[in-house]
């Protein structure tokens, strides 16, 4: 294979500089430049994890990694044949970055620190002698007469032999419009994951309680979400809400994110159960007020909110609550119902459904099946994970498929 061919890389984001990386493991004398638009590179890395970084999630099953991508399981099933969870703490253990797995699976530095991500980056990018072009953003790509590209920015062009394109996510299908005019289909973009508006609900008051364990659905859809909720001051945030609005991405967009969630602050605990222990708790203690016994895994603020929501009295005697107290209570622990209106979306750290159709790329190589020579790696492509390191891990798998297959 012929050493002096040049791989231009288009984006300087986590799946860039991972694609970059990978080329040069591969090949050693291919020479490899990454366009970064902005003045900085791995931006998003730098403030993913609230600046700790979840770089993976120690799933080490690759059905069960899958499953947790609303968009492109399927497609990445097979690409973790060749690039894994496993692959990415191996990855990054063997280059003297030590990890910690902690709740859910999710896996951070044991610095606790993106800058070690990035550091690790910028180390290997310049061991490699990986160029780095900034404020250097592609705008179009022609296919010239020998299978080479020319690549354009506003102020420059650039002949290479092979393109990685891993601009990240767009949330307007305008900036993917460059893509389109070679052939490829694109997915109209939309946010994934987001947090649910309810303007002026009471529930905002009690911004900062997280009740660890609930179910939340999207009433009139069969959309689930389970584990943690926080309530915020403009709705509710939290694993359970992001997970929903990542798998109900398009349905919640056709209803101009407009809907009503009914809430299981228990959980899955079913309905008799919950009644028999509060029969048990009258029983036992029946002379206590309402108020001062919670007998349920939430915030006493929490358990008098929806006390007063239900219409009990916090200053009531359990024995004085009544049948008909006891029944609206249940139902609003299993079944809160609570009207969205918008939503909410993290700006740096957004997220989208949508980009290159995984129709036209092959998950085997990360290779356009449009145009020979051009592959995609990361968010530009139909991808997108729920919370706890999915995403990430997405960047991972097919920037070091594209960078390896290269050379094919």
């Amino acid at each position: 294979m012929n050493k002096n061919i040049h791989v231009g890389i288009i984006g300087g984001g986590a799946a860039g500089f991972f694609s970059a990386i990978s080329v040069k493991e591969h090949f050693p004398n291919y020479k490899v430049t990454i366009f970064e638009k902005s003045a900085k590179v791995l931006a998003k890395v730098k403030i993913s994890g609230g600046g700790r970084c979840n770089v993976t999630n120690a799933c080490f099953d690759n059905k069960e990694l899958a499953s947790f991508y609303p968009r492109g399981g399927a497609f990445l099933r097979k690409a973790f044949e060749q690039f894994n969870s496993k692959s990415t703490m191996d990855w990054f253990t063997e280059r003297n970055v030590p990890l910690d797995v902690l709740a859910e699976n999710c896996v951070f530095p044991k610095s606790n620190q993106s800058q070690s991500i990035i550091d690790c980056f910028l180390k290997e990018a310049s061991q490699k002698n990986i160029d780095i072009k900034m404020q250097s953003g592609i705008h179009e790509i022609q296919i010239l007469e020998d299978n080479t590209f020319l690549l354009k920015s506003l102020t420059e062009e650039y002949q290479v032999d092979k393109v990685i394109v891993t601009t990240g996510g767009h949330p307007k299908r305008i900036s993917l419009e460059w893509l389109e005019k070679l052939g490829h289909s694109i997915v109209d973009p939309l946010p994934s994951l987001f947090t649910f508006n309810m303007p002026s609900n009471p529930i905002c008051a009690l911004m900062g309680n997280v009740v660890e364990e609930c179910t939340v659905k999207i009433e009139g859809t069969k959309l689930i979400g389970k584990g943690p909720l926080l309530v915020t001051h403009w709705g509710m945030s939290g694993p359970a809400i992001l997970k929903l609005s990542a798998w109900g991405a398009r349905i919640l967009a056709e209803k101009n994110y407009k809907f009503s969630v009914l809430v299981n602050w228990l959980n899955e605990r079913k309905e008799d159960d919950v009644r028999n222990e509060i029969l048990a708790i009258i029983e036992k203690h029946g002379a206590k007020m309402v108020s001062n016994l919670n007998p349920f895994p939430m915030t006493n603020r929490l358990w008098i909110f929806l006390l007063e929501k239900t219409e009990i009295n916090p200053e009531r005697r359990w024995n004085e609550v009544g049948k008909k107290g006891i029944n609206k209570l249940v139902n609003t622990l299993l079944n809160d119902r609570y009207v969205v209106d918008g939503k909410t979306t993290f700006k740096e750290e957004f997220v989208t459904a949508g980009g290159v159709s995984l129709e036209q790329v092959d998950s085997s190589s990360m290779e356009s099946k449009v145009v020979n020579g051009l592959f995609f790696a990361g968010e530009v492509l139909d991808i997108d994970g729920v919370t706890g390191g999915f995403s990430f891990q997405a960047a991972w798998t097919t920037g070091y498929i594209a960078g390896k297959s290269v050379g094919i």
